[in-house]
């Protein structure tokens, strides 16, 4: 059931620096949520990457942009640090926002259980989302020109 058109459901959760931070906190602002299976790997670490490296356009259309995977906050604190990614990441350890958002993958590689589904989200300065995309396959990557045409639209 796609979320668009609805209020973002709100979640309160870890950073890389063990600040706990609220979605709701952001509102004033847009927000591209970005969910990925787990840090240091392939396509991964090409997702954040390509955000840290757009983060000027972001910032031009008043976006916020968060990764949020299920990964430890000592792994992410890791894995912001060595991609000099200049952005938040947060640790849905428990798996809370992945099951709210509708994006958690049952069985990943080496039938590991409850990784997030590459997802992609961009939420309103109200709180309302506006894109929605979960990927059934990990090796896919996200449609940044969706995300974009969309902040464009939200202007």
């Amino acid at each position: 059931m796609s979320l668009v058109g609805k209020q973002a459901p709100n979640f309160e959760l870890p950073d890389q620096d063990k600040n706990m931070v609220k979605l709701d906190s952001f509102k004033g602002k847009n927000v591209v949520l970005l969910f990925f299976p787990a840090a240091f790997t392939g396509v991964c670490t090409k997702e954040m990457c390509e955000s840290r490296d757009s983060l000027s356009y972001f910032n031009g259309m008043n976006a916020q942009v968060i990764g949020v995977s299920v990964d430890m906050p000592f792994t992410l604190a890791k894995f912001k640090e060595l991609n000099q990614l200049n952005f938040p990441l947060l640790s849905d350890f428990n798996k809370e926002a992945i099951t709210a958002f509708g994006c958690k993958c049952d069985t990943w590689v080496m039938n590991l259980h409850g990784v997030a589904k590459r997802s992609s989200f961009v939420i309103d300065k109200d709180g309302v989302v506006r894109f929605e995309q979960i990927l059934e396959v990990a090796g896919d990557y996200p449609d940044f020109a969706g995300i974009k045409k969309t902040l464009e639209g939200l202007k």
